[in-house]
């Protein structure tokens, strides 16, 4: 499972899981925010915290399945988080193939997940950013579904608007079984984690 060892012990960074949101607090139980709660779960279950500021992002190092991993919280607004990602991806010259995004889906119910090694930014605007930045596409990806927009509601609106406890609740649970699934990305088993986990 996960471990940690301390940095001055390790080489260069080989991984980044990248958690997107938006950094001020009134959005920190929003739905645009599923990225951000994801990779604060995963530190937790890694015993790091999130706190340099480094890469227009917060963030930390750690060893995931023998490999070091920077975590990431861009810090840049959902909509430029391609700055703060590529940025690290040129100072640690990681491929794409080796950055793996977490973010919130309004095509999947709360709770659901879909793993995907690359595609569109369908319509994810964080996405966007990135793969303009990067020039790339192929990065994996892990989509947390955060509900499907009510038919009154303004798409800003929606994926601004804050979860019911009972949501957090059901995103906590998924939050731990993200946790495993970007292990099992990172040790080579995309396609287990993707059998496992897709909805």
């Amino acid at each position: 499972m996960f471990f940690n060892k301390k940095e001055d012990k390790l080489g260069g960074v080989e991984y980044m899981v990248v958690g997107l949101g938006n950094p001020d607090r009134k959005y920190e139980s929003t739905r645009h925010n599923a990225g951000f709660l994801c990779i604060d779960a995963l530190a937790d279950q890694l015993g790091v915290k999130i706190d340099r500021i480094k890469y227009k992002s917060l963030c930390t190092s750690a060893v995931i399945a023998n490999r070091k991993v920077l975590l990431m919280k861009p810090s840049t607004y959902m909509n430029n988080s391609g700055q703060a990602v590529v940025e690290a991806m040129n100072f640690y010259k990681i491929p794409p193939e080796n950055v793996i995004v977490i973010f919130d889906d309004i095509s999947l119910d709360v709770g659901k997940m879909r793993i995907r090694r690359k595609g569109s930014d369908g319509g994810h605007n964080g996405i966007k950013n990135i793969i303009y930045l990067s020039g790339s596409d192929k990065f994996p990806r892990v989509k947390v579904g955060v509900g499907h927009k009510p038919k009154k509601w303004d798409l800003a609106d929606w994926v601004l608007s804050s979860f019911t406890s009972a949501e957090m609740k059901t995103l906590a649970e998924t939050a731990g079984k993200v946790c495993t699934a970007v292990e099992l990305m990172i040790s080579g088993n995309t396609d287990k984690a993707m059998n496992q986990f897709n909805s």
